[in-house]
């Protein structure tokens, strides 16, 4: 089409608070409508354009739309600059995580005040006088870009080694390095396009994964160091619905080479001391079979949902691991989800979910004896982590909730004891007796119970005057867990009550629920989010004049679906790089995601699928009315939601909305889906976000 063309109004200052007429004028993309046909049904897109990214004028209209984003928030910069100096006055800025035993090392990871990254390091198990090592201090490796991300670290099985993989753009297009710990030299190894690394046994074999054109892992690879010729391709994934994962088992004996879709999954293993040795497989992909494989003594646990929804516990061989070979080691159970398996030497840790909360139950492998571990609050977040030894009694793992702040523990699977290592300090006086915590259902439209958790400082008042932030996300299957922010502080303590739906489409109940928001039931993750805002309405938590929403790529679906649908019940909304065009990317099999995505979203190339996802895709279903105040972000390397899709979501909005309304679009134009990379800019996004709410519900100070 050549370079389209562009009309923008000239921005003028602002003096006035945002409820005033003088507003600057924002800018205006030009329409230029481009027919779009498909099943006898023709879309009339107007900003296809948008989608150039080479064109300098759509830079130029992302700029433009920066600099409109600007001077609208410029009067309130001092209110932003505080929230940005209260949310890092609550960080210890100088901090170090506690040591995890790794071989003969502890590794751990220090922050520095002032510095963007942490830094990685080690020191030599036994001993409390021990030196520290830096092996990687990504301050130093940051120096120079506009963005850094660490993405996998993996020291070879004798500690002399470090692989590990960088990304300089957001584009996640990581380049893979190896480090000679006992010089500090780089070895001449490079790699780009690697996702997963994982080491041989010999200390001199990698094993990574490779991602293609659409960013799907799709090719596995061995590289023996020092060599100059083509690496080894070992399994390559021509489904275009899979990626192909690599992963090592806790007990060193195995690599693992998992190809999973959204609906089905298949394995193979390597015995990790013979690297020159062929993958077998474990057991062939079905449709709509999932299982996943952890490796303990002479067995493999595999969990799987063949004739089992919620999935169930079976046992194999190694030596003759089919599925002929396996047996049943804990049934399925309606009610509860298994979600995975991680073996010691002595025991399995299986994590459920019931009822929506996750639970871990302790399993001693030589005579099945178990329990539960325990939690005391009615919501929360729980995550394994950094359980890298195999023989061992201990279990690590991180809980959260709404009130409680980050803490790691060592649990004695024996003794059943519990050791606070750490938890997370909260400075400036945190008391969490001052805030409320609860666990409430509100009623879908069909009767299904969706439980909301909230916090709020006590006080508040529950007549339906507090602003409210309600966040969900839906999508996947993946559960959006309670947990602390102590940036969220900075609204609570402003008369905020923050609460998180967990709504269909994601898997908080388990399959189930995901599958009652997925393909032709997605529209119950909207409507589900709607019945919890009504009913926080009608519970007096909160009024629609007081309501903000918020949610980020999925869930900025979520948002852009629901303003769509119910604009008189939001006061506010924030979208962080919303997937919002869903028509066109799922009808465009070259971005990244498309086609493993089919499985959840559905092929709109099938016309009853597109019938579907066009009656709800938020970018086609704008409309002439009203809409709340909006904030947008977009990346515009974001590779799992390309720019434009917000980006041409603002211009419609722009051209349609009848309201006079704040409508956002701020893009990071160098960095992609998760934002500025750095933990102090990170901050200041968060500090603006934040700043965006309390200005639309008039909280200026």
């Amino acid at each position: 089409m050549g370079f389209a063309r562009l009309y923008l109004t000239a921005l003028t200052a602002m003096t006035l608070p945002i409820c005033a007429t003088s507003l600057p004028e924002p800018p205006r993309a030009k329409a230029i409508p481009k027919e779009l046909t498909l099943h006898g049904d023709t879309r009339i897109d107007p900003y296809w354009w948008l989608r150039e990214k080479d064109n300098p004028e759509v830079i130029a209209y992302l700029e433009a739309e920066n600099q409109y984003t600007a001077a609208v928030m410029k009067p309130y910069q001092g209110l932003i600059d505080k929230l940005y100096q209260e949310i890092v006055g609550r960080i210890q800025e100088t901090d170090l995580t506690p040591p995890a035993r790794r071989g003969p090392y502890l590794y751990y990871s220090r922050t520095e005040k002032g510095k963007q990254y942490s830094i990685q390091c080690r020191r030599k198990a036994g001993s409390e006088d021990a030196p520290e090592e830096v092996i990687l201090d990504l301050n130093q490796l940051a120096q120079g870009q506009a963005y850094f991300a660490l993405g996998a670290m993996a020291p070879s099985p004798d500690h002399t080694l470090l692989a590990y993989t960088t990304d300089v753009k957001g584009d996640e297009e990581f380049t893979l390095y190896v480090k000679d710990l006992r010089t500090g030299e780089l070895l001449r190894e490079r790699v780009s396009r690697v996702a997963d690394v994982e080491w041989a046994n010999d200390n001199k074999t990698l094993f990574y994964t490779t991602i293609d054109d659409a960013k799907r892992t799709n090719r596995l690879w061995r590289h023996r160091l020092g060599t100059s010729g083509p690496d080894d391709l070992l399994l390559e994934e021509q489904d275009e619905r899979f990626y192909l994962f690599l992963s090592k088992a806790r007990s060193q004996r195995f690599l693992f080479a998992g190809s999973f879709s959204k609906r089905s999954a298949e394995w193979h293993f390597l015995d990790a001391g013979k690297p020159e040795g062929k993958f077998r497989l474990i057991a062939a992909r079905q449709p709509e079979v999932r299982y996943a494989v952890e490796h303990h003594e002479d067995s493999f646990y595999i969990t799987t949902n063949e004739n089992a929804k919620n999935f169930r516990l079976m046992r194999a061989p190694v030596t003759a691991p089919e599925k002929k070979n396996w047996v049943e080691v804990l049934p399925h159970r309606p009610a509860v989800k298994i979600e995975d398996v991680d073996a010691f030497k002595d025991y399995l840790v299986i994590r459920e979910r019931d009822n929506g909360l996750v639970r871990l139950r302790v399993r001693r492998a030589k005579d099945g004896d178990e329990h539960y571990v325990s939690f005391p609050e009615p919501a929360y977040s729980l995550a394994l982590m950094q359980n890298y030894e195999y023989d061992t009694r201990l279990l690590r793992f991180r809980y959260s909730s709404l009130i409680s702040p980050p803490a790691v523990y060592d649990y004695d699977m024996e003794t059943r004891e519990r050791r606070l290592l750490k938890e997370e300090e909260v400075l400036g006086g945190y008391d969490r007796t001052q805030y409320h915590t609860e666990r409430i259902f509100a009623k879908a439209q069909d009767g299904a119970q969706i439980p909301i958790a909230l916090v709020y400082r006590k006080g508040t008042p529950l007549d339906g005057s507090a602003p409210l932030l309600l966040e969900a996300y839906g999508s996947y299957g993946a559960a959006l867990d309670p947990s602390f922010s102590s940036a969220r502080l900075s609204l609570l303590d402003r008369g905020f009550i923050y609460a998180r739906a967990a709504i269909r489409g994601g898997g908080e109940l388990g399959e189930q629920w995901h599958e009652g928001g997925r393909m032709f039931t997605k529209k119950n993750t909207f409507t589900d989010f709607i019945a919890a805002a009504e009913h926080l309405i009608a519970k007096k938590y909160t009024s629609p004049s007081r309501l903000a929403i918020a949610g980020r790529s999925a869930g900025g679906l979520l948002i852009g679906a629901v303003v769509n649908m119910r604009p008189d019940l939001f006061h506010a909304a924030i979208a962080g790089v919303p997937f919002v065009d869903v028509v066109s990317t799922m009808l465009d099999p070259s971005l990244p995601g498309t086609v493993t995505e089919y499985e959840e979203w559905g092929n709109p190339n099938d016309p009853e699928q597109y019938a579907y996802i066009k009656s709800y895709s938020p970018y086609d279903n704008v409309r002439r009315q009203a809409y709340p105040h909006m904030l947008v972000t977009a990346g515009l390397n974001d590779p799992r939601v390309m720019y434009w899709e917000p980006a041409k979501w603002v211009a419609k909005l722009r051209a349609m909305k009848t309201d006079k309304n704040l409508l956002l679009l701020k893009t990071n134009m160098g960095a992609g889906h998760f934002g500025q990379s750095g933990r102090y800019e990170r901050i200041r996004e968060i500090a603006f976000e934040y700043a965006f709410l309390l200005i639309t519900m008039g909280i200026t100070e």
